[in-house]
């Protein structure tokens, strides 16, 4: 019985050491998914363990890998799946280490390494994005990408020192590069000098700098107003003449950036805003005398036709010097007169198509405050003082009529005989 006994227990200690795993407690698979009973030997194309199912999918390269280069031990748990567990970090700690920023499972190669630099604090535009990396990391051989300097003059010393055109260093130059070159440009020539604070289009857009930079002047602290540049224009210009004018010397007003001619000035903005024929009177014809405190009155410039009119003649009648009451800017001629609110209703009324000049009624032709009522009128003397008896101050004449009948009415004789009862 108890040789029994002790047999049970040695079967019973020796069917538990050899059902122990040498792959440790973490892997609950059963042995024939990696091996067979004929062999020992693993056939990776007969493996039935299913990787994805841990925390490191095999894609890639790793699917050709054999399983050692990896799991040092049968103990696979204790692998770590971080990318430096198994590669060499190369770079010697310069990028971090996380390898997937860079690399993919597919390919150790980086075809494009462009694309890691816009999820950092230097995007590569324009030339940069060409650029060798050999020209920015020194290091490059050694495969060591440490972190550089990102501001301009760290690379760009060089060529801040060797340009002469202008020369950054005499002219005391920003060694802050992207204050005059446009990052997204090609290349470092002038033409893509970023020039914004003061945009060099249409007649600013000029080969040298030096054509408003003069030698001596320097390239700092140059005036923004076009008569700093633009005085000998102003001076020497004689269709007007700017100085004699008075003109301002704000130029902008007149001219603009594409051209220092066709200029153009907006009347509209002074006290004589120009519309019809004024618009495209030359200049010269208003002022002859200089362009400062020209008189808005029609009169002014208008007396020679004033003088010259002959019908009706504006002199001989008295006519007023205030030509807008009877012309327009339109033109001289056609003219109108508001003869009726002015002085007697001839377009209204009773006398309305009963005349067809002006010398019907203005007998003297050159004095229209001449007038005759009786001409006009089938009136006889005699009729007339017939029914105008009793009518204070009546005299049969013409201004008299005009006293009584100012809008030639009757109604006015019937007040005046009822003022007189």
């Amino acid at each position: 019985m108890r040789i029994l006994s002790f047999t049970t227990v040695i079967v019973l200690l020796t069917i538990n050491i050899f059902s122990q795993s040498p792959h440790g407690d973490g892997l609950k698979n059963d042995c024939s998914e990696c091996h067979q009973s004929t062999t020992w030997k693993i056939d990776l194309k007969k493996i039935q363990f299913e990787h994805s199912k841990t925390d490191f999918e095999l894609i890639g390269q790793h699917q050709n890998v054999d399983c050692r280069s990896c799991h040092k031990s049968l103990i696979f748990s204790e692998v770590n799946n971080s990318c430096n567990n198994c590669h060499k970090d190369i770079h010697q700690n310069t990028v971090g280490e996380n390898c997937s920023r860079c690399h993919s499972s597919e390919s150790w190669v980086v075809k494009d390494i462009s694309f890691v630099h816009q999820l950092g604090r230097f995007p590569l535009i324009g030339a940069h994005k060409t650029a060798d990396c050999k020209q920015c990391h020194t290091a490059f051989a050694e495969l060591k990408f440490e972190p550089l300097n990102v501001d301009c003059f760290a690379c760009h010393a060089e060529n801040y020192l060797n340009t002469k055109t202008p020369s950054h260093l005499q002219a005391g130059f920003s060694t802050n590069c992207q204050e005059c070159h446009n990052l997204n440009a090609l290349s470092w020539s002038a033409t893509n000098v970023d020039h914004s604070f003061f945009p060099l289009v249409g007649g600013h857009s000029i080969p040298s700098c030096y054509s408003c930079h003069t030698q001596g002047q320097g390239f700092s602290g140059l005036s923004k107003q076009c008569y700093s540049c633009h005085q000998a224009n102003y001076q020497t210009t004689t269709n007007p003449n700017h100085v004699n004018a008075g003109f301002p010397t704000t130029c902008e007003s007149c001219h603009n950036i594409y051209g220092w001619r066709p200029a153009s000035f907006d009347h509209s903005q002074t006290n004589f805003p120009l519309t019809g024929k004024h618009i495209t009177a030359q200049c010269s014809r208003c002022h002859s005398n200089g362009y400062s405190n020209t008189p808005t009155d029609c009169y002014a410039c208008h007396q020679t036709d004033y003088n010259n009119t002959t019908n009706p003649n504006h002199t001989a009648v008295s006519f007023p010097t205030t030509c807008n009451d009877c012309h327009s800017t339109n033109g001289w001629q056609p003219a109108t007169f508001d003869h009726d609110n002015q002085f007697f209703p001839i377009y209204s009324g009773k006398h309305k198509d009963k005349w067809n000049a002006c010398s019907d009624c203005h007998t003297v032709p050159s004095n229209y405050a001449v007038f005759s009522c009786i001409n006009c009128h089938e009136h006889n003397k005699t009729k007339m003082d017939s029914e105008h008896q009793g009518v204070q101050n009546y005299v049969y004449e013409s201004n008299a009529c005009f006293n009584c009948h100012p809008d030639g009415r009757h109604r006015n004789l019937i007040q005046q005989r009822l003022n007189n009862e």
